[in-house]
Parts: structure tokens; C-alpha cells; sequence
């Protein structure tokens, strides 16, 4: 065992550490969740990972997204995060797909058997490429929902996508992702805390983006963590407590936003 990990081991032991070096894991999107997920993961000692994402920072990334800096606007952020890494832990066998997700490419990428997919995207119609055929090919899925408009990570929740509620971006995909054939046995990463609707504005639509909320430093990164966890503790086969829907809250939003978030 690496002597970098000796903390951990004391943790989940030395199978432990064993069974997450024998594992692959898919992270797809690394922006504000997706790039704490992705570093999360590889210091937890998984030990090979696929990470995918086709975009270049920009400055607006930078309050809330780990591969942004002042120094490397216009750089890819599958490139700055593979660097760090690899950084991180040298022997990681790291493979890195600088695409956005097209239907073909999703279909080339899952025709490996992962031991875990992480959806870390925060559009609706990329999202929904990725988890249909995930879905289709039984793969292990965690997914986070919509992490924008909010600011209290206490509020963070874990459930089956189809049980997720106050997350307007979680009603789109499961609205939309029913007619796509995907049922139970998503878990998905959601916020109990009502969004802050007023800080959504209206994008010009690139990178399949109409429109986007708001966003505060800690709580994307929590999500990540959030959603790194749920990894690491289905792979250990640790239990995962799993939010219950309250049984007076509908399963569909009724305030209509102005936009469909994201699309």
C-alpha cells in the first residue's frame, strides 16, 4: 500500500484500500461539483479514472471551480485537472476525454464497465445522454442535481433520482429522463433548500446552456464531496442513508421557472 494513503487505511483498512485501487471510476463534467468530485476520488486511492469534460475556463468559473485560476483562463480543464491528479497520486491510471458529451461519444466512453459513473453535469440534455445509456447498461450511477441558487450545505440529501424533490433541475431530468426509458436505481445528490429563484439569469445558450442560477464557493464543492462519498461508500459496501420523500410534497414543482434550467 502507498504510504500516502496509511490515513486512510486506518479508516476502511487495508481491503479497503485494496478494493478502491482495484477500481474505475467515471467522472463526466468538471466544473464547480465535478472537479472537487474528481480530486475527492483520486486521493481516496481509486486506483484508475476516466474523466471527461470539453471545456476551457473561464473567468466566471473562478468562484467556485478547483481547476480556475487567474493564470489559466482559455486552458482545459480536463488537462489542468488531469495534471493535478496525477500530481496527487503518480501511479493513477487516468485516461481523459477533452469532449463535451455527443450521444456517439457517450456510447464510445460507457462501452467500458465501470465500477462507478459519476454525472457531475449541469446541463439538462448532456445529463440525459449520459444517464439513459449508463441506465441501459446497468452502470453504477450517482448524479448530482442542481447545485445553483443555493447556499446551505446541511440541506444536501441523498435519494433515488425519482424521489428527489425542492430541486427544479431534478424535476426536468425526471420528467424528461421517464420518456428516455430510465426508472429507480439512480442515486442521485439534491438539495432540500428551496433555490433562490431570483438569481437565475438568461445565458446565450453555448455549451447547451440557456440559462443558469447563481452560485456560492463551498456548496458545489459539497456536492462533490457529497457525491464522492456515495461512490466510496457503495464501493466499501457501507451503508448510505438514503432521504425518504415526505409524504405531503408532490412529485412535480408547481411554480414554473422562467427558463428550463440548464438546457
Amino acid at each position: 500500500m502507498p504510504s500516502w494513503l496509511s490515513r486512510s487505511e486506518l479508516l476502511v483498512g487495508k481491503e479497503g484500500i485494496d478494493q478502491l485501487q482495484n477500481a474505475h471510476v467515471l467522472v463526466v463534467g468538471l466544473g464547480g461539483v465535478g472537479s472537487f468530485a474528481a480530486e475527492y476520488i483520486c486521493r481516496s486511492g481509486v486506483g484508475e479514472m476516466t474523466i471527461v469534460d470539453g471545456d476551457v475556463v473561464d473567468p466566471t468559473n473562478r468562484n467556485r471551480q478547483l481547476p480556475a485560476l487567474a493564470t489559466n483562463h482559455g486552458v482545459s480543464k480536463a488537462d489542468i485537472m488531469a495534471e493535478r491528479l496525477i500530481s496527487i497520486n503518480p501511479e493513477l491510471k487516468l485516461h481523459v476525454v477533452k469532449e463535451f458529451l455527443t450521444p456517439t461519444k457517450c456510447k464510445e466512453i460507457l462501452l467500458t464497465k465501470f465500477d462507478y459513473v459519476m454525472d457531475c453535469i449541469d446541463s439538462v440534455t448532456p445529463k440525459l445522454t449520459l444517464l439513459s445509456t449508463a441506465y441501459e447498461q446497468n452502470q453504477r450511477i450517482v448524479s448530482s442535481m442542481g447545485a445553483g441558487g443555493k447556499i446551505d450545505p446541511t440541506k444536501i440529501r441523498i435519494t433515488d433520482l425519482f424521489d428527489t424533490y425542492e430541486c427544479l433541475f431534478a424535476q426536468y431530468i425526471r420528467k424528461r429522463g421517464k420518456k428516455l426509458g430510465i426508472a429507480k436505481g439512480i442515486k442521485a445528490v439534491f438539495s432540500i433548500e428551496p433555490v433562490m429563484r431570483d438569481s437565475l439569469i438568461l445565458t446565450d445558450g453555448s455549451n447547451f446552456k440557456r440559462s443558469a442560477y447563481g452560485t456560492i464557493s463551498y456548496l458545489p464543492a459539497a456536492f462533490g464531496g457529497v457525491c464522492a462519498s456515495v461512490v466510496i461508500r457503495d464501493l466499501l459496501e457501507y451503508p448510505i442513508e438514503i432521504t425518504k420523500r415526505p409524504s405531503n410534497i408532490k412529485k412535480k414543482v408547481k411554480i414554473k421557472p422562467k427558463t428550463e434550467p440548464n438546457e
